[in-house]
């Protein structure tokens, strides 16, 4: 990945945690969508920390087999 690549990943990802957030704390006209937005922060936080555990287990076998 290019590092223009990461930094416009990095960018999208902020814009949508911000907007996920504003929805969540903007008016009480909106429940439904603010449980739909929380809903959906839940889960992209959940993805994530699955995403980090499976680059973490690879990170350490690569380290394994290279001091092995």
């Amino acid at each position: 990945m290019t590092k223009q690549t990461k930094i416009l990943t990095g960018l999208l990802a902020g814009v949508a945690v911000g907007t996920a957030i504003a929805l969540i704390l903007s008016s009480d006209k909106n429940d439904d969508l603010k449980q739909k937005a929380s809903d959906w922060f839940c889960d992209l936080l959940n993805s994530s920390k699955d995403k980090l555990a499976s680059v973490s287990g690879l990170v350490k076998d690569k380290m394994a087999k290279v001091s092995a």
